[in-house]
């Protein structure tokens, strides 16, 4: 009896050693990271630096593979069903993993239940921008006009559901205002109709504004962020002026599927934070107008947590139609 609980125990352990040396070997072929989205946006370009240092790093291939279409779910859905191997994972956003499970009726995924976060990337501000001529020169003239003309205000955005239409959801939910959305088609068409005066402001992701600010062509008035933005420090955040507990910044992390052993996510989340401290990889992010992040497994969870019940909050206190 004693001798087979101890052979037992012995082949226990044996097992768990083998299968801890085989997570330990990881990776020992290509890793594919999907991109919900097209190529050349934020989120591909983070991806790809990701990829490439990571190649670099563990010493395999870090394939970037775009999917996008569905807001995003289509890419998002492959990964939720892929093996969770840590083979195959998703660059994903605050839309995958946040506005989403808000916005639409019936999502193809389970944000949170079919995930392992393994750290947020990045993250970058949204900006609200307003025509250079318009009647409001701060963000603290624009609430005072909003108040006093009701409904009168167009604001567009780069989509509907995306993180700059809620930007400009979650500040008439806190600041009481009342705003008519305009989506577009991408930020071009957006920021054309701003310049151009077709409508009064925009919300959009800093980087793809960022030149016509300086060019002078748009006036900032204010960025989403909890606090002012580095490199565009004479623009106030939204909560310094005046709105309490506003915050919207469009992050970007990686994910593997629900059930990736923890010892590959945590080796992932380590070697990625490695990444982020180069030099070169700060530079590229400031370049792009983003920030590195570098957050444990269970604080990028805790996120995504939060950010479900923040838009869910807000698209039922401004009634916003389901997608």
């Amino acid at each position: 009896m004693f001798k087979n609980k101890m052979v037992t125990a012995l082949s226990l352990g044996i097992a768990l050693a083998v299968c801890g040396v085989v997570h330990a070997a990881y990776p020992e072929r290509s890793v594919t990271i999907v991109v919900p989205y097209p190529p050349g946006g934020t989120t591909d370009l983070l991806a790809r630096l990701v990829s490439m240092k990571l190649t670099k790093s563990l010493g395999q291939t870090f394939i970037v593979e775009n999917k996008p279409g569905a807001g995003g779910q289509i890419g998002t859905l492959s990964v939720a069903r892929a093996k969770p191997d840590g083979y195959t994972l998703v660059m994903g956003t605050i839309n995958t993993h946040g506005i989403n499970a808000a916005m639409y009726k019936k999502l193809s995924y389970r944000t949170v239940e079919d995930f392992a976060p393994v750290i947020i990337v990045a993250d970058t501000p949204n900006v609200m921008i307003a025509n250079k001529d318009a009647p409001f020169k701060t963000f603290e003239e624009f609430i005072a006009y909003a108040k006093r003309n009701p409904g009168a205000v167009s604001f567009g955005s780069t989509s509907m559901g995306g993180s700059p239409h809620m930007s400009g959801e979650l500040l008439k939910a806190k600041a009481g205002i009342d705003m008519v959305h305009v989506p577009y088609q991408g930020g071009g068409p957006m920021l054309n109709d701003v310049i151009g005066g077709q409508i009064q402001v925009g919300f959009d992701n800093l980087p793809s504004s960022a030149g016509h600010i300086q060019a002078g062509s748009l006036r900032a008035l204010a960025v989403t962020t909890k606090d002012r933005w580095p490199t565009f420090k004479d623009v106030p955040s939204i909560r310094e002026s005046g709105v309490p507990d506003y915050e919207v910044s469009a992050w970007f992390g990686i994910l593997a599927p629900a059930g990736t052993p923890a010892d590959v996510v945590q080796k992932l989340n380590q070697s990625i934070a490695s990444a982020l401290t180069d030099d070169d990889v700060t530079t590229q992010l400031e370049g792009m107008g983003a920030r590195r992040v570098k957050n444990t497994p269970q604080e990028f969870a805790d996120r995504i947590k939060s950010e479900v019940a923040k838009w869910t909050e807000v698209v039922k206190t401004n009634k916003l139609p389901l997608l």
